[in-house]
């Protein structure tokens, strides 16, 4: 007996068994198909776009993919939190050019918190420059530099 292996179109797709006969064949829902759903979502794809990409039509997404299709709203942060643990796991596994990626992100999403901060621990200052910042801003508590008022 033959072992049968599975034939591939041009984009790497099975050719589903009986393609030429009579009727349509029927889907088989992939875990590949299910990713690319995902990443479509997370693009902002219409249902009609998402079932061209793949070669079904509109009702066969529904009825396959429903979950996926449920989490419309959430796609994008679902991918971007993949691509990310993704990036620190190549990071932390010593890939220079993921560590540098990784943290460009992070300094763009949590870089405005902090700039106030860093800026005020980076900048070095002389002297001269540290004495004329203290004599423009005034302390916080004025009760340390004035003493209080003596009665009789």
């Amino acid at each position: 007996m033959e072992d049968f292996e599975p034939a591939f179109d041009l984009l790497g797709d099975p050719i589903p068994a009986g393609l030429g006969k009579r009727g349509r064949p029927p889907h088989n829902p992939t875990q590949q198909n299910r990713n690319k759903i995902m990443l479509l979502l997370a693009q902002g794809w219409t249902d009609a776009r998402i079932a061209g990409a793949i070669g079904i039509t509109v009702p066969t997404l529904r009825k396959h993919y429903f979950r996926e299709l449920r989490t419309r709203d959430v796609a994008r942060d679902r991918v971007e939190s993949i691509g990310l643990l993704t990036l620190w796991e190549q990071a932390r596994s010593g890939n220079t050019a993921a560590m540098k990626e990784f943290f460009r992100r992070h300094d763009m999403a949590v870089g405005p918190l902090f700039d106030d901060r860093v800026k005020e621990a980076s900048e070095k200052l002389g002297k001269k420059e540290q004495r004329e910042r203290e004599a423009r801003t005034p302390p916080s508590d004025w009760e340390s530099i004035i003493p209080p008022a003596v009665s009789h």
